[in-house]
């Protein structure tokens, strides 16, 4: 006899995904007025750095993009001169809207901190000498360095999926580091040092795994 298949009220419910598995999960930004809000909230979030809000904004909450999309998508926003947050506005915004939607990223991060910062200015012109105005300021610079610390902490699973392999990508890391914060080596000769033999380094990784797997077929 035949086993009677499980109701769907009585079958076991799935297993859950891998936490890992963002790219089936992934959104899209539905217009161009949603686009602005977004950038908009994401800069007006932004006290003492915008990097763990953009992070948890377009990875996490609204899952626009995977980890790995925003690793990398950040590395080119950095290399390139400008604001590192203006350049990913501009990426992003023009890959889903073209021209419009760089416009309207960008206008979302300026409009209303411009405004916002342009009254605490004044605000601050007439409160600076107060030692508690003071103290709250340097208070902040704390807080920034440990937002920056928990997104790369956050960030660091990514590794484990770069072609270089995640040792040699952590070697990186750490190289860079202690370039910049310890031995203060100029960031245009990090980019250079470590940065373009890297990139060729894992365009060329990327071309043998591109190889094999043709070989495979």
């Amino acid at each position: 006899m035949n086993p009677v298949s499980p109701s769907p009220a009585t079958r076991p419910p799935p297993p859950p995904s891998h936490p890992d598995d963002e790219t089936a999960d992934r959104r899209h930004p539905a217009s161009l007025i949603e686009l602005f809000i977004a950038f908009s909230s994401m800069a007006l979030q932004g006290f003492g750095g915008v990097l763990a809000v953009v992070q948890r904004e377009m990875v996490e909450r609204r899952r626009w993009m995977t980890r790995d999309d925003f690793v990398e998508e950040w590395a080119v926003a950095q290399v390139m001169p400008g604001p590192n947050v203006i350049n990913l506005a501009i990426i992003f915004g023009s890959r889903h809207f073209g021209w419009r939607g760089a416009v309207f990223g960008v206008a979302g991060l300026l409009l209303a901190p411009t405004a916002l910062v342009l009254s605490l200015a004044l605000l601050y012109a007439q409160f600076a000498h107060v030692p508690q105005v003071q103290a709250a300021l340097r208070g902040m610079s704390a807080v920034s360095a440990g937002l920056i610390a928990a997104t790369g902490l956050k960030l660091l699973p990514s590794l484990g999926r770069h072609p270089l392999g995640w040792r040699l990508a952590l070697a990186l890391c750490v190289l860079t580091f202690v370039g910049l914060a310890l031995l203060r080596v100029p960031l245009a000769l990090l980019l250079l040092g470590i940065g373009g033999p890297t990139c060729l380094l894992t365009w060329r990784r990327l071309g043998a795994i591109e190889a094999q797997k043709k070989d495979a077929r």
